[in-house]
């Protein structure tokens, strides 16, 4: 599937799809055929569907009691679970009537798409009880009974999902692949707990090398995956794929298949948003493949195996086998497989670099430029903290003078205003002399008037008697 090119990675679309040559995506996980394919094969040649359900075959007479007794116990048991799940031979109950079958077909017809809580609502109401019955005693069958091993859990729900599909056979297929994406929400956020990374497989030790494998290969640059990447003129905030990173570290904290896997083709979306803003040709498959790589040995997202196979066991097997999410998907399992054999000539190196780099013994050009760039950086930020303590201290020396300045301008004004009080009481005693000289001259005039009017009437006086 690998081969050397000057891009990097390159798998053609034909590659991609099942080896049954069904029409879907086929996945490393199914050696290559898709989930439908792969659990036909897998099964015993001339055996039905109900052979890969738990059987209760007995053990040979020649065990002890306790065997025989065991076994009795394991059988009543995986009978109970068969009567919960497919039915007993006890008489049926009565069917619904089909006016209240057409009245919960028409409830679910009226459902948006994405509201998964007007589905909660429709599957609580009173004439959807009968469904609710069936999720609830699967649900609770499931529960009790967690330790079956983890193939005959997925092949309970894979059932249980064919079998509750069946009930909207009469509704378009992209409205009932709506709704059972509701039901999978539904019963896998109740099963979340029991079934993922469960005690009979080795998915946790699977999880473990993986995330040793990926940190292993940290010194791996997207120069070598030939990954286009922004030239260094294009100014760029931090790494383009960052978002991706993000996307693809949040699907652990998912509970839902589908929600898992909707955080692969969030992903996988920020990666080609990526590619068009980083090249200024259109991005093609052998650039996403080589950028979604890039992104896992970034990122290396917690427990990526488990979830991985969480969605291949319990995810919608559609979700899985075609469409944008099945592409996204099978590029993801594509991507973890070539990391798991990555070498020296898919990187186009030496064996012996590339053991020197798995040793630590040789660095990246790339790091290298990254440690000058760092240190260069680290002279900046020295020189940049020495003009601060410089501004600092100027800035001490300038309040300093400030005060000064202020001390003398106080003083100076301490004087001025002594020096005006000074005026203004020599100004006061100048007005004061000034209105007793001006007092005492006007006393002396109305003196000499007086004494120029007796000698007046005197005249007048004889005047008139002559």
């Amino acid at each position: 599937m690998w081969t050397e090119k000057q891009r990097g990675l390159r798998v053609s679309q034909e590659e991609l799809l099942c080896k049954n040559a069904c029409g879907y995506y086929g996945n490393p996980a199914w050696k290559g055929f898709c989930s439908k394919c792969w659990r036909e094969r897998s099964r015993p040649p001339g055996s039905q569907r109900q052979d890969t359900r738990p059987s209760s075959d007995g053990v040979p007479p020649t065990f002890s009691k306790f065997e025989e007794k065991k076994n009795i116990e394991k059988g009543r048991r995986i009978n109970t679970v068969r009567r919960l799940f497919w039915g007993s031979s006890s008489p049926p109950k009565a069917q619904e009537t089909s006016e209240s079958h057409a009245k919960i077909l028409k409830a679910y017809e009226s459902l948006e798409p994405g509201d998964f809580t007007g589905f909660l609502k429709i599957l609580r109401s009173p004439s959807s009880q009968r469904l609710q019955s069936r999720c609830t005693a699967f649900l609770n069958t499931m529960e009790a009974y967690h330790d079956l091993p983890i193939q005959k859990q997925s092949d309970l729900v894979q059932d249980f999902y064919q079998s509750f599909a069946e009930y909207f056979r009469s509704f378009p297929e992209a409205q009932v692949t709506q709704i059972m994406e509701h039901v999978e929400k539904l019963i896998m956020t109740r099963l979340h707990k029991w079934v993922f990374c469960h005690d009979s497989c080795d998915d946790e030790q699977k999880d473990l090398a993986l995330q040793r494998r990926i940190r292993s290969l940290n010194w791996v640059t997207p120069q070598m995956l030939s990954v286009p990447f922004p030239d260094e003129k294009t100014p760029v905030s931090g790494d383009p794929f960052l978002p991706a990173i993000t996307a693809i570290i949040e699907m652990d904290a998912k509970r839902a298949p589908q929600d898992k896997l909707a955080c692969v083709s969030k992903c996988s979306q920020h990666i080609f948003e990526a590619l068009s803003t980083s090249n200024n040709e259109p991005a093609n498959a052998d650039d996403f493949l080589t950028s979604l790589v890039y992104v896992v040995l970034k990122a290396n997202p917690p427990r990526l195996h488990s979830n991985m196979q969480y969605m291949i066991r319990f995810g919608l097997p559609h979700s899985l086998m075609a469409g944008e999410s099945g592409y996204y998907f099978t590029n993801l399992s594509c991507a973890v497989a070539f990391i798991e054999k990555l070498d020296g000539a898919a990187l186009n190196l030496s064996a012996e670099e590339f053991d020197g780099y798995m040793r630590g013994q040789r660095a990246p050009s790339a790091l290298t430029k990254r440690q000058q760039l760092a240190g260069n950086t680290q002279k900046l930020l020295e020189e940049l903290q020495g003009r601060q303590q410089r501004l600092h201290q100027d800035v001490d020396a300038l309040n300093t003078q400030l005060q000064k300045w202020v001390q003398v301008v106080n003083s100076q004004l301490d004087e001025a205003t002594s020096q005006f009080d000074k005026v203004q009481k020599a100004i006061t005693a100048q007005a004061e002399a000034s209105q007793v000289v001006s007092s005492s001259a006007q006393e002396g005039s109305q003196l000499r008037v007086d004494q120029q009017q007796p000698n007046g009437d005197s005249e007048a006086a004889e005047e008139t008697l002559c």
